[in-house]
């Protein structure tokens, strides 16, 4: 009678690990915010950028894992600084621990494609010389996303300011 039950329970255990999954049919979705902390009844919501580069990111991830704990306690505001050899993320957050304002800026980032394709499709012959990004957030609201672009094409120097998407905003 043992010796049944365990044939038993091993041939449910293999047919629960047999589950099969065809590549390509699993779709992942970024989420649009990450919670940081919950701060009473508020939260304090991180929205990350998708920016292409890696060094961007691992300074988005090291502030989504950083723990505000008992430090910001007893100040009206609690500035973190976060940085890297290109730039720095700066976060403000209030008397509660609650966070406030993102500052995010970083210089000679990999651009996105969308931004490359369209500056080399307005600006024919032109080559990019230096380039930032700007992302600002404000209580979970994106309220700067730009890449300030410097291009160039034999003594002409034209300054852009650039949407993700490949939008030009402005040209100086």
């Amino acid at each position: 009678m043992k010796s049944l039950i365990i044939i038993i329970l091993l041939s449910f255990s293999f047919t629960a690990l047999a589950q099969v999954t065809e590549k390509g049919k699993i779709k992942i979705e970024e989420l649009p915010g990450v919670v940081i902390k919950r701060v009473g009844t508020d939260f304090s919501v991180y929205i990350p950028d998708n920016n292409p580069d890696q060094r961007v990111k691992m300074v988005e991830e090291k502030f989504i894992a950083y723990d505000l704990g008992k430090d910001a306690e007893g100040y009206e505001e609690y500035l973190v600084v976060m940085e890297a050899k290109n730039g720095s993320l700066t976060a403000t957050y209030n008397e509660n621990g609650k966070l406030v304002r993102v500052v995010e800026n970083f210089k000679n980032v990999r651009l996105p494609s969308e931004v490359i394709y369209s500056i080399y499709r307005t600006y024919p012959g032109y080559s990019i010389v230096n380039d930032s990004f700007l992302y600002t957030q404000e209580d979970g609201d994106i309220i700067k996303k730009q890449y300030n672009v410097k291009i160039k094409k034999d003594k002409e120097v034209v300054k852009l300011l650039v949407r993700p998407n490949g939008e030009i905003l402005k040209a100086k």
